[in-house]
């Protein structure tokens, strides 16, 4: 699979503004964004499909529809090896951020939210220190083979 960068916006593609600010951009696969969410506290991958105006997985047309859906699949998996999760928690929720994005996150039992949803937790999202945030990105590329 031959992964390219892209700016946040190009022609046919913008990201939502928030999105950009919550997240670190890692690459991009044939048809969605791979953002890294800045939260140390949670392994935590965003899929946004690049394209215009779409809200819902059902927005999507006939022919991105299954490729979306084996990616998010594909790095679900990969994901989940790097991150030896004991669970994966995969979701498109879109409340706050209209843009069609979809969510996969590593829990672990022993994770500050576990059982429940990262989602409004008690523990307040942290960035990555540069470091961490240096060998996440590095491992993130080479388990998702993204350059």
């Amino acid at each position: 699979m031959s992964i390219r960068f892209l700016s946040v916006s190009s022609a046919n593609f913008t990201l939502h503004p928030q999105l950009a600010a919550d997240t670190i951009p890692i690459g991009d696969l044939p048809l969605c964004r791979v953002l890294l969410m800045n939260n140390r506290h949670f392994p935590w991958l965003i899929l946004v499909p690049m394209r215009e105006g779409l809200r819902e997985l059902f927005d999507l047309s006939d022919a991105d529809y299954p490729a979306v859906m084996e990616e998010v699949r594909d790095t679900a998996k990969k994901f989940a090896g790097l991150t030896n999760a004991h669970k994966m928690n995969i979701a498109a929720l879109g409340n706050i951020v209209p843009q069609l994005h979809i969510h996969i996150i590593a829990r672990h039992t022993h994770d500050a939210a576990w059982p429940n949803p990262v989602w409004n937790t008690s523990v307040k999202p942290e960035f990555y220190a540069s470091n961490a945030l240096s060998h996440m990105l590095k491992k993130v590329k080479e388990c998702l083979a993204l350059r």
